[in-house]
């Protein structure tokens, strides 16, 4: 089988201002006019309307990739001297950036992005500066929406920082051999990229019309099928694709995040739709990393909706894993390798979604009553993810980061890890995408600013924090996470902020209790959590009043400090422990420093 290579050839890098601790690193502009091909949207269109032939939706199966910089002009020095330097990386293999190509031609790129592995640096007497060379393990190029002013980027994975932009970008693609561009100009750096591709996609169009579609798996280096689905269903977030306000009531507002869910196992997730009871619900939250020199100190919920119940499965190929609908009742379950797609739009309709209160977490039981909507009217913001006007406000948190996460939550999941030990998938389905934060209060506008993160819950976006993971009752029960940052805002002085997040724990939690050394002085202590649905006609919770937004009580010991919601028996049930972030300040002598030795949990009957 002959080669299929993608080459970018080698670009002008466009440095953006960077800033870091409120100080301007470097910044660079330039004149040079981008060369932008039609949008493959379009290229797909116009083709479609009258051709017959082969279309492939391809993607990186793996390649190189060579970034040369000017340090000089990388940190704006006006020296005419350049202090050169070589970044080698290898793509990440099978990374989802792909490329439509009809009858062996180029058609163009569609959104996506190439992981960037490093490789080695070559900088002769010189070494980069602190903010890339911190990110140099997490980087990766993305392709922009067409309505961005660059159609490349290179950025920080994780934070979502942007390093450089690309302009005067050329595509070329070789059908039969594998090549190497020559080099171009530069402003502050060239990038070259080389990448074998390969279809996850084949559609035989004739006059236009699609006859057949194929969906071949993944190929890795030594042609075996990869990613090799695991062992029993396994549905997970694959992408965050959009998030809209689609409400607002008084000082609040409502959103929806959209969620593409991936069958990532080798057997079918049922998705029967209501009346029956066996089909994902899917939970969507909204956090906010603030606070401290960096606005990194703290991560917080600001948001969070009820349970979106899912219906009909579209067989789609999103996540690129091969969707096989073999043996498979399409639309009433979701296929082995196969996606399905919910916009904002579907997941914030109010009468889609039902209370949380119904669901268990780990098992996803819930009756066929879950989603009833008798009884009571609806706001604008009802059901949705409900956050404060004043939590968005751009005005209100300069530099604040926010982040949205979707979760699925399957009874066949659980059903199969009970008949299967072993094959128990329950554990990563949250996936999380930083988004970026625009408008005028209280209208705001929400822009992906990086890819999503695949199979990991929000908390983990947490800069600098220690995130630990939980399972009180292996195979019984779900999990929960456990995050802190310490920080030394000034002499003799620490600050501890811990964040609590719930994922799928059905028992869920009551307290929590941190360790106190001799001569500490404790102030500024603090609790936060998401706002709280008010009650609801038939929404499952006892009294008719809601979960509780009461704050978590704060008991102070001299060897401890500890927080504490209302239990089970006083209120059924009190507060879900979604994600609850607490927070305290103490001061010591010199030579000692308070730690968090031990984390203390005690765990109470409830729901998510």
């Amino acid at each position: 089988m002959l080669k299929k290579t993608l080459i970018v050839l080698t670009l002008p890098l466009l440095s953006i201002l960077a800033i870091s601790v409120a100080t301007p690193l470097w910044g660079v502009s330039s004149q040079a006019a981008s060369q932008t091909a039609r949008s493959p949207q379009q290229a797909g269109s116009a083709m479609a309307t009258a051709s017959t032939g082969t279309l492939q939706k391809m993607i990186v199966e793996s390649g190189s990739v060579t970034i040369d910089l000017d340090l000089n002009g990388f940190n704006g020095s006006s020296s005419l001297v350049a202090r050169p330097a070589t970044l080698q990386f290898v793509v990440g293999a099978n990374s989802f950036f792909p490329i439509l190509v009809f009858n062996n031609l180029l058609r163009g790129p569609e959104q996506g992005s190439m992981t960037l592995v490093p490789a080695g640096v070559n900088a002769p007497g010189y070494s980069l500066p602190g903010t890339l060379g911190a990110s140099v393990k997490r980087l990766l190029i993305e392709k922009l929406p067409s309505d961005r002013g660059h159609d490349l980027t290179v950025r920080d994975a994780k934070t979502g920082f942007t390093f450089f932009n690309v302009e005067g970008h050329q595509y070329n693609y070789d059908a039969n051999a594998l090549g190497r561009p020559s080099d171009a100009g530069a402003i502050v750096g060239k990038i070259s990229v080389g990448a074998a591709m390969q279809p996850v996609e084949i559609t035989q169009l004739v006059n236009g019309a699609p006859k057949s579609i194929v969906m071949p798996p993944l190929r890795d280096k030594a042609g075996r099928e990869t990613p090799a689905l695991v062992q029993g269903p396994d549905v997970i977030v694959g992408d965050l694709p959009d998030m809209e306000q689609a409400g607002t009531n008084g000082n609040f507002v409502g959103l929806g995040v959209g969620t593409t869910s991936c069958n990532n196992g080798n057997q079918p997730v049922n998705w029967f739709q209501l009346p029956q009871t066996d089909h994902p619900v899917i939970p969507q939250n909204f956090y906010r990393m603030s606070g401290g020199a960096n606005n990194n100190e703290r991560f917080e919920q600001l948001g969070q909706s009820w349970m979106k119940h899912a219906f009909f499965a579209l067989e789609d190929n999103q996540c690129g894993f091969g969707c096989n609908t073999n043996g498979c009742a399409t639309g009433s379950q979701l296929c082995p390798g196969c996606s399905d797609t919910y916009g904002a739009g579907l997941n914030d309709s109010q009468n889609g979604i039902g209370s949380r209160a119904w669901v268990n977490p780990f098992t996803g039981s819930f009756p066929n009553t879950a989603n009833n909507h008798t009884g009571h009217n609806h706001t604008g913001t009802s059901h949705r993810v409900t956050v404060a006007v004043s939590d968005l406000d751009p005005a209100q948190n300069p530099g604040a980061t926010y982040f949205a996460e979707g979760q699925y939550i399957s009874p066949t999941e659980y059903t199969w890890c009970q008949a299967h030990p072993g094959q128990c998938n329950m554990y990563n389905n949250a996936s999380y995408r930083q988004y970026a934060v625009g408008g005028t209060p209280p209208n705001f506008t929400f822009s992906s600013a990086g890819s999503t993160v695949r199979m990991q819950p929000a908390i983990e976006a947490w800069t600098g924090a220690t995130i630990n993971q939980i399972q009180p009752d292996p195979g019984n029960d779900g999990i929960w996470f456990m995050g802190y940052k310490v920080t030394n805002p000034s002499g003799g002085v620490w600050h501890y902020e811990y964040a609590l997040f719930n994922m799928n724990l059905d028992r869920a939690i009551q307290s929590f209790s941190a360790p106190l050394g001799p001569g500490v002085n404790v102030s500024n202590i603090g609790f936060h959590a998401p706002p709280q649905e008010p009650g609801w006609a038939n929404d499952n919770i006892p009294g008719g009043n809601g979960y509780s937004s009461t704050p978590w009580t704060v008991t102070q010991a001299t060897d401890s400090i500890t927080w504490n919601c209302e239990t089970f028996a006083q209120n059924q049930p009190p507060m879900p422990s979604v994600l609850a972030h607490c927070t305290t300040s103490g001061s010591m002598p010199t030579n000692r420093r308070w730690r968090p030795m031990r984390q203390s949990v005690s765990s109470r009957q409830g729901r998510l």
